[in-house]
């Protein structure tokens, strides 16, 4: 049985909304006019979702505040924009690395040696980072704060993270959260730290059923809040198959991506554990709705996917 949470209120609604927050873009009148569209399509929920920047997967600086990160002034007026929308939001900074590692594999020796980057190193660097960023979520009194997304080899560093979400705490009163990736779900020790359980949900057509029986699990051992804060498929064809894998050689398809997002809402609407979606994903920059048919990524603006959204989000 999942309990209650102050200030979780199910279902979420939501998309993901301005990635990777490139400095410059979240000002824009184009920016304003992308969230007024996604608000059309019901969602009650938005995470502002930006990255900042490290050398590569052994570094242990972060550069957030340099460029292409965006700037507290960029978060705060899409905040504000958001508001004036009527939606709820949640903050969701993330470290990326400059040379297109993916995040998930930012790892170091299990034990520290001499000489060599370390866990602490790493972790101290990341802690000013995710603190600065809970300062400015409990400035702006958003409801949700995410401290990290798909970082699969950081994941078992137990200590380190109940170390940063008390840091969090410390500063930040609201939701906490933490983005695991897919199929990791019951591979994180200290779930019962944070306010939420949430995870990407990037799970092929034909496979919900027998992931959520296994996610379920978790949530029932656990006792907490669930939702997927990433899912989605892009537009195209054989997407469906391999949704997190947006470099998928394949023709664009609407039809594809709508048939997704109706079996993965369907299959989730059956399991009232499953607090909701932050779908993946919707651009600070819209492309033009007569460029729909020939855009194979994962926004579905203009799209058929937009329209099955709308249904389930509004029934």
């Amino acid at each position: 049985m999942t309990r209650q949470v102050d200030g979780w209120d199910a279902p979420v609604c939501g998309m993901t909304w301005g990635w990777t927050g490139v400095r410059g873009t979240w000002l824009t009148p184009e920016a304003q006019h992308s969230m007024d569209e996604m608000a059309g399509l019901g969602v009650s929920w938005v995470t502002l979702a930006y990255g900042a920047l490290q050398a590569t997967a052994q570094s242990t600086t972060i550069a957030f505040a340099d460029e292409p990160t965006v700037t507290d002034d960029e978060i705060r007026g899409a905040v504000a924009r958001a508001r004036r929308l009527d939606l709820k939001v949640c903050l969701k900074p993330v470290v990326n690395v400059a040379d297109g590692t993916w995040r998930a594999y930012i790892g170091f020796f299990d034990w520290d040696v001499p000489g060599e980057p370390s866990w602490a190193q790493w972790f101290a660097a990341y802690r000013e980072f995710i603190v600065h960023h809970a300062q400015l979520a409990a400035e702006l009194q958003v409801e949700m704060f995410c401290i990290g997304c798909e970082m699969v080899r950081a994941d078992s560093q137990e200590a380190h993270w109940r170390e940063l979400i008390a840091d969090v705490r410390e500063v930040y009163d609201g939701l906490v959260t933490y983005n695991c990736d897919k199929y990791q779900e019951d591979h994180v020790t200290w779930w019962d730290a944070v306010d939420v359980i949430s995870a990407s949900g990037y799970y092929p057509t034909g496979s919900w059923p027998e992931q959520l029986d296994r996610i379920g699990a978790v949530v029932e051992r656990e006792g907490k809040p669930f939702l997927f804060i990433e899912a989605g498929c892009p537009s195209r064809e054989g997407s469906p198959e391999r949704p997190n894998d947006w470099a998928l050689v394949g023709a664009p398809s609407e039809r594809a991506q709508a048939e997704y997002l109706d079996e993965m809402l369907s299959a989730c609407a059956e399991r009232p554990w499953v607090g909701g979606f932050m779908l993946w994903d919707w651009p600070a920059t819209l492309y033009a709705p007569a460029d729909a048919a020939t855009n194979d990524d994962y926004c579905m603006y203009a799209k058929e996917g937009a329209a099955v959204v709308r249904r389930h989000y509004t029934a």
